[in-house]
This record gives C-alpha cells, sequence and structure tokens, in this order.
C-alpha cells in the first residue's frame, strides 16, 4: 500500500493538527484546498517535500479524483458554519462528501475517515445539522467501511470558538447569552487529530464515533471559564432565541463572515455532548486509546491575549 494521504481541507485549524499528526507518523501527506496558494503554510508541517498543498474542489468530482488518485487513505475535513455564494451547506456537507467517498470507493483507497459533527440530524431544525447527517448518510452509501467522526466543541490555539468568546468578553461591556443552559462537551484538537490518524491506520473498526472531553458544561459555564481566564467581569445578560434570530439578520446582509447567523442560534438549543449510545456502545475517545485532555491545560495558554493587559498579566499571574 502507498504511505499518501490526501487530506481534504487540511489547511484549517483542524486540519494543520491532522497533517502534523500523518506526517510525524511517516506519510506523505497532499492537502487537498480550493486555494493552494494560500495554503503554504502546510509545507513546513513535516519535512522537506513531506506534505505538499494541490487545489481540489470537493464539489467538482473530476478535481477530487485527481487528488485522491495514489492514496492509501483519505481524510475529509471539508465543512463549513455558514452560507456564502457557491458554499452551500448542502453543497459541501453532502455533495461535497458523496464526492470525495465516491471517488475514494472508485479508485481503491483502503481507508476513509469523514469528520461530521455531534448533532448531526436528519430531523434537527438546524440546516447545518441536517446536511451533516446526510452527508453521512452519502458517505456510508458510497464508502460502507468509514469511519465517522463527530466531535463537539474543538478547542486549541487558534479555534474559531473561545477565541470568538475571547474577543467579545474583551470588547462587550455586557454579553448577550443565547441558549445559556445548552450544554457542550469540549474536545482539545490535538485529541482530534490523533483519531483521526488511527482511524486512518485502520485501528478502529468502521462507524460512527462521537468525540468529547472530559468536561460537560452550560453555555453560560463556558462564558465564566472564559472570563476567567480572560481576568474580565462582564455581565451576562440571557437572550431569547427570537431576539437572538433577529439580531442575526443584519449580519446575513454584510459580505464577510458573519458574527452569528440564525442557523447557528438554533444550534445553540441543542445539547452538544456525546449521546449514551457512543458511551454504552465505547464509541469515544476511548475507542482510540487517548485519554481526554481537559480545557484548563490548554485554555490559559492562549486566552491570555484577550486579559486587559495581554501578555504583562499573564507574567503577573
Amino acid at each position: 500500500m502507498s504511505n499518501l494521504v490526501t487530506i481534504f481541507g487540511g489547511s484549517g485549524f483542524v486540519g494543520t493538527q491532522v497533517v502534523q499528526a500523518f506526517a510525524r507518523a511517516g506519510y506523505r501527506v497532499r492537502v487537498a484546498v480550493r486555494r493552494p496558494d494560500l495554503a503554504g503554510h502546510v509545507k513546513p508541517l513535516g519535512s522537506v517535500g513531506q506534505v505538499a498543498p494541490i487545489q481540489a474542489n470537493i464539489r467538482n468530482q473530476a478535481s477530487v479524483e485527481r487528488a485522491v488518485k495514489g492514496a492509501s487513505i483519505v481524510v475529509n475535513l471539508v465543512g463549513i458554519g455558514f452560507e456564502s455564494g457557491k458554499q452551500r451547506f448542502r453543497a459541501v456537507h453532502a455533495l461535497g462528501a458523496q464526492n470525495v467517498a465516491v471517488a475514494a470507493k472508485s479508485l481503491g483507497v483502503a481507508h476513509l475517515v469523514h469528520m461530521s459533527a455531534i448533532g448531526a440530524d436528519m430531523q434537527s431544525v438546524s440546516v447545518y445539522a441536517r446536511t451533516k447527517a446526510l452527508g453521512e448518510s452519502e458517505v456510508l452509501a458510497a464508502f460502507p467501511e468509514a469511519v465517522i467522526l463527530r466531535p463537539s466543541v474543538i478547542f486549541g490555539k487558534g479555534d474559531g470558538f473561545f477565541n470568538l468568546l475571547g474577543g467579545l468578553a474583551a470588547r462587550l461591556p455586557v454579553i448577550p447569552v443565547f441558549g445559556g443552559k445548552t450544554k457542550f462537551q469540549p474536545v482539545y484538537v490535538g485529541d482530534v487529530a490523533q483519531a483521526f490518524l488511527a482511524s486512518g491506520e485502520g485501528k478502529v473498526s468502521a462507524g460512527v464515533y462521537e468525540l468529547g472531553g472530559p468536561e460537560v458544561l452550560s453555555y453560560r459555564d463556558l462564558w465564566t471559564r472564559v472570563m476567567r481566564d480572560t481576568q474580565r467581569n462582564r455581565p451576562l445578560l440571557p437572550m431569547p432565541a427570537g431576539v437572538a434570530k433577529l439580531m442575526a439578520l443584519p449580519f446575513a446582509l454584510l459580505p464577510f463572515k458573519p458574527l452569528i447567523t440564525s442557523d447557528q442560534v438554533d444550534l445553540l438549543q441543542i445539547d452538544n455532548v456525546v449521546s449514551n449510545a457512543s458511551e454504552a456502545g465505547g464509541r469515544t475517545l476511548a475507542a482510540f486509546g487517548i485519554t481526554a485532555t481537559p480545557m484548563d491545560a490548554v485554555l490559559p495558554s492562549y486566552l491570555w491575549r484577550f486579559m486587559p493587559n495581554g501578555q504583562f498579566d499573564r507574567q503577573t499571574a
């Protein structure tokens, strides 16, 4: 078998960690992205010539097949948090996932690992969650031996969740909280990357696994944790979902990444934790032999940027 792995979406927050995991294990890594000219930062993640970005768009079957050809392992990390232009939930999460799975099967790939999300559900009120579930269905139909990983909120340096909360805590005098009682089980990006590596190497059986950290906290508790680590003291203002959706409407008209969308407000009303079925079936981080990393071991290492005096507050502490 070839020791080549193709990683779709390997230039992002999770992707760079997955690329490093495979590179350290000795694999040659193709990083398939829409704009390889903007993915030069992945090259130093391995030895000279070990990691190479190539052009591919998972909405285009021909480009997907070119990226997959010759690889023994394929990883699909591509996902979007909001819709923009041609990047629609269904096109990326369902059609794109199907394109990757079909190409992997037809070209004789040994192992396919697909990233979904906890909460993926065909009946969900969230379009994001529904299309994630549809993508899982398409993957398993085309490549029944695939491993599907559903992480909860992922934390680590460069994440889009805790860094956003930290930035808001530093700027807003009052914090509006939508879905304060909703439960989350944040999981460390390094643990997620190791789960992808183990899956790609065939160390777990096919099927769906849910990845969560050692702590289950409400959304309000996560805000409290962020303010503790940023040394901020902001009042938390509970906000009804209906009001939150009205606040999200203007962001949909702006030409840049929205602060929050109506669909994300829906997601914030749904618990994002490992299910009882996954716990009972042993389909969690434990299946990979991974001990989940606690937030306290990682969050202070990058949230210090949002302290009132930055690194100086950190040095004093």
